[in-house]
């Protein structure tokens, strides 16, 4: 089984070692999708890498967590909350502009495969002179199937998670030092390498040793594994399970540089909000990087943290975005026609119908384990994507100038909220004055003996605009007022109310809390009204 897997692997490795020569400013499946089979595969791919790029947030973060807690079971019951606080530690640093060094990467990366490697030779060393115990897993349960080809499948599924992140080298080719299709390829296979040799010698080690996973989670495999191979040495095993946490939240935190360009790009065509286009003030996609800790983090507490949980959502997504990309590449080939194009199409048609088998393996193997749930979510958020496609579009349809508009002089008439007459209300009416002649006060009487006092003050301070009141036997301050200005619409052609709304500013935010807050009530009824204009006059008090 593993050694299938590890073929499959060097055939999507292969694959995709052709997309980086075809693609060399990045390849995402998006892209390619998109480029070379048409909006709806391309959109397809996109929502697959959405769901992917979350679900590597939460699978490695949750993952990681699992290393750590295997060395301090104690933890276990925090597991939610570590794997939360590590999503934050990486949305902070991303948001502050984390940039790729090659010594924040390099070490991890070399302390994991020192420790790995370390693991498997000492392991194989031992296993075939004095012999390795037996892990203290859990029994194994006695389920009472025979060997079925579903069984087969299931399990061939489940191993199959281990080729996620193959496709993170073609879509960050412009990271590499130039010649860049070269040395993105080099690395490819270099790490599909490096992964193969892994995973056969950690699956041979977990056979030979008799490991299954624990029930409760405790104890992550790789660790049962360390902790029997490395029982002359316990400072190694605690080593290979941080060097284990540090490369997996280097593979969360390749998603926080992935998703936010996936989420431009996409934004770029008017598949997702115009707000995901733009950088922040750091040169970030801020709201990229937001977006995905909000989603990973909502994983994370609906699966409570468990890796074992998450893992059959992971490899859906994954497996039908290398089925697309290799899908576009093969049809590209052929397409272009350029010499040697037979065997590049042969090579991305295997990988296309091979990892497509595979994606539908994954969705009915892991089915009822929770790959119903981005079964669903993949076409959902096809149709959210078009739906926002189709709003920009009509957006611009609607905004676009023809030969028929022209510039028409628009007059204004500008009505000045009055409860009653302060500072504030002073300020507002001269403000008034400045936008229009026709300049009117408005009161909307709740009370009898306000009213008759603010008149006595307007003819000391009210100059020459004229004040109009209006009655409101039910004390309400929106029916009246929105029954004026239908009104003064009506009253011209090329008119355009402006409500002023005076309002003063506390010195003090607590003290917010002792005034109602009528403005914001008028503010908002008034923000979706036709061809009125609210503008606000503010009066900062002192103390």
């Amino acid at each position: 089984m593993s050694l299938a897997i590890v073929v499959l692997l060097f055939m999507v490795a292969t694959s995709y070692r052709q997309t980086i020569h075809a693609y060399p400013g990045g390849g995402g499946a998006y892209i390619v999708a998109k480029d070379n089979l048409g909006d709806v595969y391309g959109l397809t791919a996109g929502a697959a890498l959405t769901v992917d790029y979350t679900l590597t947030v939460a699978v490695s973060i949750a993952s990681g967590v699992a290393a750590i807690i295997s060395i301090y079971p104690y933890l276990a019951p925090y597991r939610v909350q570590m794997c939360l606080i590590g999503v934050l530690i990486l949305t902070l640093g991303n948001l502050r502009g984390v940039r790729e060094s090659g010594l924040m990467f390099a070490l991890p990366t070399y302390a994991f495969l020192a420790g790995a490697f370390s693991l498997l030779i000492v392991g194989l060393y031992r296993e075939h002179t004095t012999g390795l115990s037996i892990a203290p897993s859990a029994p194994v349960k006695q389920v009472g199937i025979p060997l079925t080809t579903f069984l087969v499948l299931r399990a061939f599924a489940g191993g199959c998670a281990a080729m996620t992140g193959t496709e993170a080298i073609s879509n960050a080719v412009q990271a590499f030092r130039p010649p860049e299709s070269k040395n993105a390829s080099t690395t490819l296979m270099i790490m599909a390498c490096i992964l193969g040799t892994l995973f056969l010698g950690i699956s041979y080690l977990a056979w030979r040793i008799g490991v299954v996973p624990m029930e409760d989670g405790t104890e992550t495999v790789v660790s049962q594994i360390a902790r029997v191979t490395f029982d002359f040495a316990p400072w190694m095993h605690v080593f290979v399970q941080y060097a284990t946490c540090a490369i997996l939240i280097l593979a969360a935190n390749t998603s926080f540089a992935g998703f936010p360009r996936l989420a431009s790009i996409m934004a770029r065509d008017r598949f997702f909000p115009r707000q995901f286009y733009n950088v922040g003030d750091r040169l970030v996609f801020s709201n990229g990087i937001l977006a995905l800790a909000f989603m990973a983090s909502v994983l994370i507490i609906i699966f409570h943290g468990d890796t074992h949980a998450l893992i059959p959502l992971y490899a859906v997504g994954v497996f039908l975005s290398f089925t697309l990309s290799q899908w576009g590449m093969a049809k590209r080939f052929r397409k272009l026609r350029e010499p040697g194009w037979r065997t590049k199409v042969a090579i991305s048609s295997v990988g296309a119908v091979t990892t497509g088998i595979v994606a539908v393996v994954q969705a009915t193997t892991k089915f009822m384990d929770g790959a119903a749930i981005v079964v669903v979510l993949i076409p959902t958020l096809c149709m959210i994507f078009w739906a926002i496609h189709k709003h920009y579009i009509e957006l611009g349809n609607q905004l676009r100038l023809t030969p028929e508009d022209k510039f028409v002089p628009i007059y204004n008439t500008v009505i000045v909220l009055t409860p009653s007459l302060h500072r504030g209300v002073l300020r507002a009416l001269e403000y008034a004055k400045g936008l229009s002649a026709d300049v009117r006060a408005l009161h909307i009487e709740v009370d009898p003996v306000d009213t008759a006092l603010l008149i006595e003050r307007w003819e000391r301070w009210g100059g020459d605009i004229p004040l109009v009141i209006l009655e409101s036997p039910y004390r309400s301050l929106i029916a009246p007022l929105l029954d004026y200005l239908e009104e003064a619409k009506h009253e011209r052609e090329n008119y355009l109310i402006t409500v002023v709304i005076p309002e003063f500013v506390p010195a003090k935010w607590w003290h917010k809390l002792l005034h109602n807050q009528s403005g914001l009530l008028l503010k908002f009824t008034l923000l979706f009204r036709r061809d009125i204009v609210t503008a606000n006059v503010r009066y900062y008090v002192e103390k």
